[in-house]
């Protein structure tokens, strides 16, 4: 189950508490002040794992709090600290205020550990208010209680390439295809009810990640269809493919539709480059790449992803695409027809 959004409550522990305690030895009847201050809280640490793809842990356990720390001894002796907590969560994570909607961190790394919810202070022991006109306090520090938050999680995958397209587009197909993937295909609209992710390998060790979302059909910013619930898994990616079936009624249009929701949607998305994949020549028999207007496109391909047919061009343009984002250079345009 692909869940990419959750509401949890997280709290750093509580300090433990200052020791009041005086020393008691054999022929030290003045010992003075011995007690310790409490252990820190431990706190909830967020830590990026890419080794998740979903939020779906969060829908089982909503509620993450840190161990308590212990209390301050005699002896000037210190309570042990509280053990952290931490939540692992995939790349591309965002979390938010419950309350507010202030964005308080973002995990996009492996490995990434973030403080979400700190423990709180130990308190101190009378030893620490001892002065050389109060010889003998009897003060002492209650541990400080932990942070306590309401977290809204919210999960945008990261892709280096996003397939957009409507329903039936071959979107699944070519996520198949070109890499170890294995969405839902199906002969009927919205067969992809979840985003996928797939790596693509080529040679010299190259590799890229595609992402596939639902297909998007008019209206989708605006909430209709899957569109808005997933347009967001696209937000990140580098570059977009608009993939449009051979056999549409009309190519142009579907083009235009599909850049109209796309720039509905976010602005900044709409200005990353993109290019246009005609899919599924193997229906009409067709061998090229159909004229349409698309000035800001780096590429025109034509390919059958069932038949494996174009496949080599268009994966070459994407790597070749996103090693010029590296560098900050836009893509060349292209127009690549089936061999």
């Amino acid at each position: 189950m692909f869940i990419d959004r959750a509401v949890i409550r997280v709290e750093g522990g509580t300090g433990g508490s200052g020791c009041t305690s005086f020393r008691r030895e054999w022929r030290t009847p003045m010992g003075g002040p011995d007690g310790g201050e409490g252990g820190r809280g431990g706190s909830v640490i967020v830590r990026g794992d890419s080794n998740l793809a979903t939020l779906l842990d969060y829908t089982y356990r909503d509620n993450w709090v840190g161990g308590r720390g212990e209390h301050g001894m005699g002896s000037n002796k210190s309570g042990r600290s509280g053990d952290d907590v931490v939540m692992p969560v995939p790349p591309g994570t965002i979390l938010r205020d419950a309350a507010s909607g202030e964005i308080l961190a973002e995990v996009l790394e492996d490995g990434q550990k973030l403080v979400i919810a700190q423990g709180g202070r130990g308190g101190k022991g009378n030893s620490f208010f001892a002065t050389a006109t109060h010889q003998s306090p009897r003060e002492w520090q209650p541990g400080e209680e932990g942070v306590v938050r309401k977290l809204e999680l919210e999960l945008k995958l990261i892709a280096d390439v996003g397939l957009v397209g409507q329903p039936n587009a071959g979107k699944s197909t070519l996520l198949s295809v070109i890499s170890a993937a294995r969405p839902k295909i199906a002969d009927y609209p919205f067969t992809t009810l979840a985003p996928n992710l797939g790596v693509v390998q080529l040679s010299d060790h190259r590799t890229f990640v595609v992402a596939d979302i639902p297909g998007i059909i008019e209206g989708a910013h605006e909430g209709k269809g899957l569109g808005l619930q997933f347009l967001r898994h696209i937000e990140r990616t580098r570059i977009l493919a608009f993939l449009i079936p051979i056999d549409a009624m009309d190519w142009q249009a579907e083009y235009d539709q599909l850049r109209h929701e796309i720039a509905e949607y976010s602005a900044d998305l709409a200005a990353k480059p993109h290019c246009v994949v005609f899919t599924k020549l193997d229906l009409l028999g067709e061998d090229y790449a159909p004229p349409i207007e698309a000035p800001e496109a780096f590429g025109r391909f034509a390919i059958s992803a069932a038949a494996r047919d174009g496949l080599d061009p268009l994966l070459s343009a994407w790597w070749s695409a996103l090693l010029k984002l590296r560098h900050n250079v836009r893509p060349n345009a292209v127009t690549v027809a089936l061999p």
